[in-house]
């Protein structure tokens, strides 16, 4: 990482992705590419406050990821099935708090992502006093469960990828 270049796998990203847009490798497309690659992560390293984020467990990050595109397919066909083959007042949406120990802010946000993008499910707020978060469930019938998968499907290997844990295993 350099100071004219702080996110280099963004910048190449950027400028791979300016050319598969243009469906062009010329020139003038690369080196407008490698000037956007260069400059929108110097723009906007100031949006980084707490510096860039690091993967611990790239290993447990890839197995929460296949996991929660499972997920994703799954909910997608459970809240299908609801919608169309439920009666409405069957459907009991409601809202429930999980108690949580992830305090990484960026392990918080790619929490929020996953169960925002899970169909049937929404992150309504994070209770910083209690450490709790408020989640609104589509079709809850049990509240244990919910809490059961948030903290052993999401949050365990959360805190594995974000938060390092020194000699007496405390975190960071």
């Amino acid at each position: 990482m350099t100071p004219w270049l702080p996110f280099p796998i963004v910048s190449l990203m950027l400028c791979a992705l300016w050319l598969l847009l243009n469906q062009a490798i010329d020139p003038a497309n690369v080196l407008f590419g490698a000037a956007l690659g260069i400059a929108v992560p110097l723009l906007s390293r100031r949006l980084q406050p707490f510096g860039y984020p690091r993967l611990r467990k790239p290993l447990t990050f890839l197995r929460l990821m296949g996991m929660a595109s499972v997920e994703v397919v799954r909910s997608c066909f459970n809240v299908c099935h609801i919608i169309l083959f439920r009666d409405y007042a069957t459907v009991k949406a409601q809202f429930m708090r999980i108690p949580l120990d992830l305090r990484d802010p960026y392990g918080l946000a790619m929490l929020s992502c996953l169960i925002n993008m899970t169909p049937g499910t929404v992150w309504v707020e994070l209770l910083p006093e209690r450490h709790e978060l408020s989640l609104h469930v589509f079709d809850l019938h049990d509240q244990q469960w919910w809490i059961d998968t948030i903290k052993g499907r999401y949050e365990r290997p959360l805190i594995e990828i974000f938060e390092s844990e020194d000699e007496n295993g405390n975190r960071a």
